[in-house]
């Protein structure tokens, strides 16, 4: 027995056993999963919430998409017009008749072009304000303090600059 107290071995054991003793006298494993299982559910929203808006942004695009496709059918149905009218202008007069199909097809191709301009800015303007959006909800809930506010202003003011 006295041999036994003098072993290392033995002190190392009989320390063992008093820590986990402790660690299930104060709750600390169940404490320790509790706390890391409501994490798990947290990061699993954020997921999810991710998830959303990513869904809405792809469904905005889609949506510009269509108006986009739209438009050129628009613009196509616009020179379809001016064609027409050019045919029946033939009989009057070939000049008369060619400048007014140049006219038409600029104005045809203008429009298209401010379509698809106004079709990308808003969609480019809704992009940056998702992704920022979704920055700042994952970065609010993922860092506390000090900290968080630098990074978080830091990341936003450099958002926009990476988006464009």
């Amino acid at each position: 027995m006295e041999q036994m107290l003098h072993d290392p071995t033995f002190w190392v054991a009989t320390a063992f056993a008093a820590f986990v003793g402790l660690l299930v006298y104060l709750k600390l494993p169940g404490k320790i999963g509790g706390a890391l299982d409501e994490r798990a559910d947290k990061i699993r929203a954020d997921i999810e919430e991710a998830e959303k808006l990513r869904e809405e942004a792809q469904k905005l695009l889609a949506d510009y998409q269509k108006k986009q496709r739209d438009a050129q059918k628009e613009a196509a149905k616009i020179v379809s017009a001016a064609k027409e009218e050019a045919n029946r202008l033939a009989k009057q007069g070939e000049q008369r008749l060619k400048d007014s199909l140049a006219r038409r097809e600029k104005q045809a191709m203008d429009r298209l072009a401010q379509a698809e301009t106004a079709a990308m800015e808003q969609l480019k303007a809704h992009t940056v304000d998702v992704a920022m959006a979704a920055t700042r909800q994952v970065l609010a809930g993922s860092i506390k303090g000090k900290k968080a506010d630098q990074l978080i202003d830091d990341a936003i003011d450099a958002l926009p600059g990476k988006l464009h």
